[in-house]
């Protein structure tokens, strides 16, 4: 996919100097008259043969903002009038914490990847929490998904009572949950992986799920780097409790080798699908499925939707080739679809 003369000045700079300057400038672009409006007419895909109905939800188009683009819900209005489907806020944290030193996420040019070491940082539950109170014309439709992952410096004890507090607050804001499984982007990682483990995580989601007059759809975020068998303990899982679906992927450790971090972007492509059809075939379709990781080209986003993913998240590929990445996918999308038709 050929860059714009834009994201080509922004591929000379480090990684997050450039995403932090398109973030400020959307932010430009909306306080702007008519500015909201601009991002639409240029961005947003035309609406014909995109919705979907997901979990009980309704989505304008299945192409969304993965968890770390707008981790504290800085941009909602500005990615709703860019034209996203939906916005995964996150990962959303009890406090705030600042993350790894910088500079910690690094490019990795000729695989079009990045390894991300940044450690979450987050602004904390209280001040996204003001970010997604008060919905806005532009947000009011807008599907937003919250992403909870754990505080670094937590001990792992607590990590129970961290997820269900981000998820007891959140619960009446946010449209759906991501509960992130795969924390792996710092020095103290997170990744469960027994089935006893997994359980005691979301078990109390579901408790709590139980008394509240409102359906909030829980999904888990897994790691590219499981086993098989490890695989199949979370896809049986998914089958047994009231989980609702499961997001693939989040970033490989395994891929980044001896560099702290993990591995997103093109590197993680091919897993990323396979792992999505892995867990379609052998759930027969009947579960929804995100898929994430490795879609640096509207093809591959095609091909994320035919392994069977039901909506499909974006993050380093549009980091890496800017926001036209969601009009020209939206495109394909409905191109395959009227080819089907």
């Amino acid at each position: 996919m050929r860059r714009s003369v834009f994201q080509n000045i922004l591929w000379l700079l480090p990684a997050e100097v450039a995403h932090n300057i398109r973030m400020a400038l959307l932010g430009i672009v909306g306080k702007i008259p008519s500015g909201k409006w601009w991002l639409e007419t240029v961005h947003a895909p035309q609406k014909e043969n995109l919705e979907r109905e997901v979990f009980g939800i309704h989505f304008r188009n299945p192409i969304g903002i993965g968890a770390g683009f707008d981790p504290n819900g800085d941009r909602l209005d500005e990615l709703a009038a860019t034209g996203f489907g939906f916005v995964e806020i996150g990962s959303v944290v009890p406090r705030p914490q600042p993350g790894t030193p910088r500079p910690r996420i690094k490019r990795l040019r000729p695989n079009h990847s990045l390894i991300d070491n940044s450690g979450y940082p987050s602004r904390g539950l209280e001040y996204i929490l003001n970010n997604v109170r008060h919905r806005t014309d532009y947000t009011r439709d807008l599907v937003i998904g919250c992403n909870i992952g754990r505080l670094t410096a937590s001990h792992r004890d607590d990590t129970i009572k961290e997820y269900l507090r981000v998820f007891r607050n959140m619960y009446q804001y946010v449209d759906f949950f991501v509960i992130n499984i795969s924390c792996n982007t710092a020095s103290k990682r997170f990744v469960p992986r027994s089935r006893e483990e997994i359980l005691a995580l979301i078990e109390p989601l579901f408790e709590f799920r139980r008394g509240q007059l409102d359906y909030r759809p829980i999904l888990l975020k897994i790691s590219p780097d499981l086993s098989k068998e490890e695989l199949d303990t979370v896809i049986d899982i998914l089958i047994e409790t009231p989980l609702d679906g499961i997001e693939a992927v989040a970033g490989s450790i395994d891929m980044a080798r001896k560099s702290p971090g993990a591995v997103t972007g093109g590197l993680l492509t091919e897993r990323a699908i396979e792992m999505v059809r892995y867990i379609a075939e052998k759930t027969e379709y009947n579960y929804p499925i995100i898929g994430s990781g490795g879609m640096m080209t509207p093809e591959d986003v095609k091909r994320m939707m035919e392994a069977g993913a039901s909506l499909v998240s974006l993050n380093t590929g549009l980091r890496e080739n800017g926001l036209r990445l969601l009009k020209k996918s939206a495109k394909k999308i409905a191109e395959t679809k009227n080819k089907e038709d």
